[in-house]
């Protein structure tokens, strides 16, 4: 079981099969991971628990296989029951102190933030590592708030000291700028799970990111 936090890693891919061009689910973790992706996060926002739960316990055996670190969105009962690294919450979602209490000091526990009171926040209530974003405009997810865009971004690399993934509308094409604002580790989604060739738009953006 691999823990391995935004910073000491490039990429972070997140799932949506929604998006994922009618491959399985597990089709496209394995062309991630093969790529080497070294975080994986499940986020679905529209299926049953017992369907969520059985596609989590697949994602950790192949996780475990590529020596990569898997986190479950949302759903902290799934993410203890699936024995994955960590789970991911935002604002309104289960309360960190909370979820603390539930996962323990084992588990990962990454949140979600779109200004400078909530990184704060989560920085003091323990977070391992933040959220930043959504820096571009996204439709991968519903609700989304408005873009905070690279001040917020900037803001924290000069004001938190704790590991954070840039997330929100990042794609090749602009993800050199979100480095040059201070971003180490940047999450995506469409870019790589509908890419006709997973492989070869990790390759691409991770070129990108460090031209």
């Amino acid at each position: 079981m691999s823990i391995i936090l935004p910073g000491e890693t490039d990429l972070y891919a997140i799932t949506d099969e929604r998006l994922s061009l009618g491959r399985s689910l597990e089709e496209v973790a394995r062309e991630l991971l093969g790529a080497g992706i070294r975080i994986l996060q499940y986020r679905e926002k529209k299926m049953h628990d017992g369907e969520m739960l059985e596609k989590c316990r697949l994602l950790r055996r192949i996780t475990r296989e590529y020596d990569a670190c898997f986190i479950v969105d949302d759903h902290v009962d799934i993410a203890l029951l699936s024995h994955a690294d960590g789970v991911h919450v935002g604002q309104n979602d289960i309360p960190l102190y909370d979820v603390r209490t539930l996962v323990g000091s084992v588990m990962v526990v990454g949140v979600s933030t779109h200004e400078p009171e909530q990184a704060k926040a989560a920085f003091r209530d323990g977070a391992d590592y933040i959220g930043v974003g959504p820096i571009y405009a996204t439709k991968t997810k519903e609700d989304v708030v408005s873009p905070v865009g690279l001040s917020y971004l900037d803001w924290v690399k000069a004001n938190i000291d704790m590991p954070f993934v840039c997330i929100g509308g990042i794609k090749a094409h602009n993800i050199h700028d979100v480095v040059e604002h201070g971003a180490q580790c940047c999450a995506l989604v469409s870019e790589f799970v509908s890419a006709p060739n997973i492989g070869e738009a990790v390759q691409k953006v991770r070129k990108a990111m460090h031209s």
